[in-house]
C-alpha cells in the first residue's frame, strides 16, 4: 500500500472521529413546518411552534412528540412561545391580526389573550422574566417601538408607552423573528437587539451602535443571550441572505458592577459593559445559548458552531442548517429545531 494512500485513510478516520463526537439525533420532522420557537420548562417536556399552525410537544425528553394545529389558526406562524409547563404555554402569530394563544390543558385548547387588527403588526418575540412577567417584542408602528408586556402569565397584555425609550428607532431598523431569542431581561433591565439598516443594543429604552453586518433588511443582530452567571452577553446575526459571510457576525460584552480599578470614573454601582474581543463562528448565525459558563453554541442556515473557551474561539460541529437553540435543563447538551419541523439533540 503506498504511503499517499495510507495518508488519506488515516486522515479520513480521524476526521470522521471528529465529526462523529458531536452526534446529532433527531428526534423528530414535520414536513413543510418551519420552527422558530421552543421552550424547555423542565427535563422531560419540551414545547416548540412555527408555521401551519404547528404546535409539537413531547413530555418524555424526546422519546416522542405529539403534534397538534391550533384550530382555527392553520395558516398562522407563531414564531414565539413561553411554557411553564407540560399543560401550560402561550404562542405568538407573527404578522396582522397579531395574536397571541394561552393554553392550560396541554394544547387541547387554545385561548386568545389578546389581539391587534393593525395591519403594520408584526411581532417578533417573546420573553419572561419570571414565572408572571413576560414581553413581546413588536416591529415598528407608525416609526415607533412596539413592546407588550403581562403581569399575570399571559392572562392580559398591555402595550409599553412611548415615553419609555429614550432612543429613537432609525430608519429601517427593525426586528428579526428568527428564533424568538432577540430580547432578554438583565434583572430588571429589559435588554434587546435590532437589525436591518441599522443594529443596536438597546439596555431600558436606551440604544447604542453595534458592530455587525448591516446596511441591508437582511443584516444586523438575530439573538443575544447570558451567561447562567450573569457576567457575559453574547449577540449573533450576520446576514440571513448572504448566510456563507463570517465576519462582524457577533459581538460579547462583559458585565461587572462599579466600582472596580479601571472604571473610578464611573458612578458607584453603575453597570459596566466592557466588548469582548471574539472569533466569529462560520456564517450567518440566528441563534445562541449559553451551555454553561464557558460553553457557546450557535446556530443559523449556515450550520452549528461550539465554543469551549466563551467565544474566544469557534468549532463548525455541523453543516445542518437550524433555526433555534435551547439548552437541556439539567445534562450538557441542547435541543435544536429548524425547517422541515425537525427537532434534534445532541450531548457536548
Amino acid at each position: 500500500m503506498s504511503i499517499s494512500k495510507i495518508f488519506f485513510i488515516c486522515a479520513f478516520f480521524i476526521c470522521s472521529g471528529l465529526n462523529a463526537q458531536y452526534q446529532i439525533k433527531e428526534l423528530t420532522a414535520q414536513k413543510g413546518v418551519s420552527i422558530r420557537a421552543m421552550s424547555v420548562p423542565s427535563e422531560k417536556v419540551i414545547w416548540a411552534s412555527g408555521s401551519k399552525g404547528m404546535v409539537a410537544k413531547s413530555t418524555n425528553e424526546g422519546i416522542s412528540f405529539e403534534w397538534m394545529q391550533v384550530k382555527g389558526y392553520e395558516k398562522r406562524d407563531f414564531r414565539a412561545m413561553h411554557a411553564w409547563n407540560d399543560q401550560e404555554a402561550i404562542i405568538v402569530a407573527v404578522a396582522a391580526p397579531a395574536i397571541i394563544l394561552k393554553t392550560l390543558d396541554g394544547g387541547a385548547s387554545w385561548n386568545k389573550v389578546y389581539e391587534n387588527t393593525d395591519t403594520s403588526m408584526f411581532l417578533d418575540a417573546l420573553h419572561f422574566s419570571d414565572v408572571n412577567n413576560g414581553t413581546v417584542i413588536g416591529d415598528p408602528v407608525e416609526g415607533r417601538l412596539f413592546i407588550l408586556t403581562t403581569n399575570n402569565k399571559g392572562a392580559s397584555w398591555e402595550k409599553m408607552p412611548n415615553d419609555f425609550f429614550k432612543s429613537d428607532l432609525n430608519n429601517g431598523e427593525a426586528f428579526f423573528a428568527s428564533s424568538n431569542s432577540n430580547l432578554i431581561h438583565l434583572g430588571k433591565e429589559l435588554v434587546f437587539v435590532t437589525g436591518g439598516l441599522s443594529s443596536r443594543l438597546w439596555k431600558n429604552g436606551v440604544a447604542e451602535a453595534l458592530p455587525l453586518l448591516q446596511g441591508t433588511s437582511s443584516t444586523g443582530a438575530n439573538s443575544i443571550a447570558i451567561s447562567p452567571n450573569g457576567n457575559r452577553i453574547i449577540i449573533v446575526g450576520g446576514d440571513f441572505a448572504n448566510d456563507k459571510i463570517a465576519t462582524n457576525n457577533i459581538v460579547g460584552f462583559k458585565l461587572f458592577q462599579t466600582p472596580n480599578s479601571e472604571v473610578k470614573h464611573l458612578a458607584k454601582n453603575k453597570l459596566v459593559w466592557e466588548q469582548l474581543a471574539l472569533a466569529n463562528p462560520n456564517g450567518y448565525k440566528s441563534c445562541v445559548e449559553f451551555i454553561d459558563n464557558n460553553h457557546l453554541i450557535t446556530c443559523g442556515t449556515s450550520g452549528v458552531d461550539l465554543s469551549k473557551d466563551k467565544g474566544t474561539s469557534w468549532e463548525k460541529i455541523s453543516d445542518l442548517s437550524f433555526h433555534i437553540v435551547k439548552k437541556h435543563p439539567t445534562k450538557r447538551a441542547v435541543y435544536l429545531a429548524g425547517s422541515g419541523g425537525r427537532i434534534s439533540f445532541v450531548e457536548l
